[in-house]
């Protein structure tokens, strides 16, 4: 983990402790499993009679928590043990649509607007007796309606508000669909991490015989909101970038959204490179699905998709289809939110593991040290190409 002697130097906020709502179980478990190893190597000749210290190394820092629900559907949040004066880190996944409840006698799917409601029940049994309440929400709930366009809601900025409002100190969240709606919040903390570095480190891991140069390489953003990642993932890399434009047909409204007409290239040829689609969300996966499609009919060699959230809201079939067209040849996603089983199965699925990146902000928070390193990893992804491209060189040698 980056930057120990900070931490080794610094004073813990509180005693920490890591809350999982439901929906985020699975990943508050792995990231629970980091806390521990980290602490195991820091700070031991401390911790022992230190009374800063008390709390610090644990076996286990989940505190259990209920949401149980009545039969109308209305719910309410339990904690088994105490927190007061602890460091709390809540997570969340607003996506995790595979959890269900009972509401008078039907079975519901639980949608992000219950898996919000459950995270204010939490906040609010904690009663403002925690030290600290940090939130963790990598699907950032509502982003996408993050601008008032006519006569709509401002849902997003509107649910910063009111968790700023119930005492909220920390929000993180991972490639907000437009981090400018943190203006909702100006004097609040709010935090927006990408994961460029766990794509490459990912991508590399998978692939054995990735040239990432100029001549071998293009990063691609599907469109014009994704560019600004592309461009830093490109520069980075030391690769050119492409953009497609979505020219859609603005005098109608399919689905509460104007359909998309046609996709057009603008960039370099691509003739016989490896291309990079870089974006932060898959949703139901048409539009990324009909860019890889075209990018192989400009003769890309390979394309690989990376995409934050791999929601898949339609199934995997369009992409089973896709696949088997040879329209794209890997997909990359993190675990950053709910992701069905049987995408495991997938020849093309590759899974960006984001736990440990997670505990380490959570223990670098409860430092109060400072994430400056996190936010632009670039010196991690110049160290991910540099150990790859010693190992080709060495395996070409051998050769």
């Amino acid at each position: 983990m980056p930057n120990l002697r900070e931490l080794e130097n610094a004073m813990p906020v509180a005693p920490l402790k890591l809350i999982a709502l439901p929906s985020a179980e699975k990943m508050a478990r792995r990231i629970n499993n980091h806390l521990v190893e980290f602490r195991k190597s820091i700070h031991n000749d401390k911790v022992k009679n230190d009374p800063a210290f008390q709390g610090y190394s644990e076996k286990d820092y989940l505190v259990p928590v209920a949401a149980p629900r009545f039969g109308t559907g209305e719910a309410k949040a339990i904690f088994s043990e105490s927190i007061r004066g602890k460091d709390l880190f809540l997570l969340v996944d607003v996506c995790n649509h595979s959890i269900t409840y009972k509401m008078n006698g039907y079975v519901n799917h639980m949608s992000p607007d219950d898996h919000y409601q459950d995270l204010k029940r939490v906040i609010a049994a904690c009663n403002g007796k925690a030290h600290r309440i940090n939130v963790i929400m990598p699907f950032l709930y509502e982003g996408r309606q993050h601008k008032r366009n006519g006569r709509e809601s401002l849902d997003c900025a509107y649910a910063l508000r009111e968790l700023s409002a119930m005492g909220i100190s920390n929000f993180i969240t991972f490639d907000a669909h437009d981090p400018r709606v943190q203006n909702a919040i100006p004097l609040s903390d709010f935090d927006n991490f990408t994961t460029p570095y766990n794509f490459i480190k990912a991508l590399l891991n998978a692939e054995d015989d990735l040239i990432v140069d100029k001549d071998h390489l293009i990063v691609i953003s599907p469109d014009e909101g994704a560019l600004d990642r592309a461009i830093y993932f490109a520069t980075v890399l030391g690769v050119d970038t492409g953009m497609f434009y979505k020219r859609r047909d603005y005098s109608t409204i399919v689905g509460g959204k104007n359909p998309i007409v046609a996709h057009e290239f603008l960039g370099d040829n691509i003739d016989g490179k490896d291309i990079v689609i870089i974006d932060d969300m898959i949703s139901s996966g048409g539009s990324m699905i009909d860019t890889a499609k075209q990018l192989k009919k400009m003769n890309a060699r390979r394309v690989f998709i990376c995409c934050t959230f791999g929601l898949f809201t339609d199934g995997l079939k369009a992409f089973d289809e896709a696949y088997e067209q040879g329209y794209f040849d890997k997909v990359v996603t993190t675990d950053l939110t709910w992701l069905p089983p049987e995408i495991y199965t997938r020849p093309y699925f590759i899974e960006a593991d984001m736990s440990k990146f997670i505990a380490s902000l959570i223990d670098f928070m409860n430092h109060d040290v400072s994430l400056a390193n996190t936010m632009a990893p670039t010196e991690k992804i110049h160290g991910v190409l540099d150990a790859y491209n010693s190992r080709r060189n060495v395996e070409i040698n051998m050769d």
